[in-house]
């Protein structure tokens, strides 16, 4: 399997492409980024069959849109998002096909009432692989003030993500300092957001972050309603 990380450095944002006998997927791709994925998908010979988000985002514009209208691919949110302009849209466990992988959609909300990640499950010598969007973080965890968010519903995701074995490699959306992967185990020995005592202190925790609006919000969530594209 052919595995790339990418990162978009004005929204701190990792992109993932995934390709398995040809058949690629780009998970949370960056509309600033479009001619760089579609020079990868020519130079390593790729046909691109789905890009998806993890959620509707805040901070950056999806190139979902116009990644479908440039190679034909089909563009897919979580159904709670209510997209009325994706391919198709994704439930909890089902199973997103590229060539012979699959990833299996895991609903995660919290962040976002949309919010999923994937996981791509062990096969062979390989450990699982999970791409935990803004619910796990490097060390942290996504805000949970806007979008629906919930922190005890995120609580709760978040548990059911540190029940997947130790060793699952975790590769987040964003890193604002350059951190690029992590584990299970580690993020539950170390992530500060997961020490607390239980879901009502992480609530208390999430409540006093009084973070600012993300700069593109007003901008990218209704762009991203509409797949990137006016």
């Amino acid at each position: 399997m052919l595995f790339r990380q990418l990162f978009d450095a004005a929204s701190s944002t990792y992109s993932y492409l995934l390709a398995d006998q040809g058949e690629a997927v780009l998970i949370d791709p960056v509309k600033d980024k479009l001619d760089d994925y579609l020079r990868l998908l020519h130079e390593l010979d790729l046909k691109l069959i789905l890009a998806i988000d993890t959620h509707t985002h805040a901070d950056h514009i999806t190139a979902l849109g116009d990644l479908r209208s440039a190679t034909g691919c089909r563009s897919g949110f979580g159904t709670q998002s209510g997209s009325q302009c994706a391919s198709f849209t994704f439930v909890d466990g089902q199973a997103l096909t590229f060539g012979q992988r699959q990833l299996i959609a895991w609903h995660t909300p919290g962040h976002t009432d949309d919010s999923y990640c994937f996981l791509l499950p062990a096969a062979g010598n390989e450990t699982a692989q999970l791409f935990s969007g803004d619910t796990l973080l490097i060390r942290g965890s996504g805000r949970t003030d806007f979008q629906n968010g919930d922190a005890r519903t995120q609580w709760a995701s978040l548990q059911r993500l540190l029940a997947l074995p130790g060793d699952t490699v975790v590769w987040p959306g964003h890193d604002y300092r350059g951190w690029t992967r992590s584990s299970i185990a580690e993020e539950a020995a170390h992530n500060p957001r997961l020490q607390v005592a239980d879901v009502e202190a992480y609530a208390q925790l999430m409540a006093n972050l009084k973070l600012p609006n993300p700069r593109l919000m007003d901008i990218a969530v209704p762009a991203n309603r509409a797949c990137g594209q006016d």
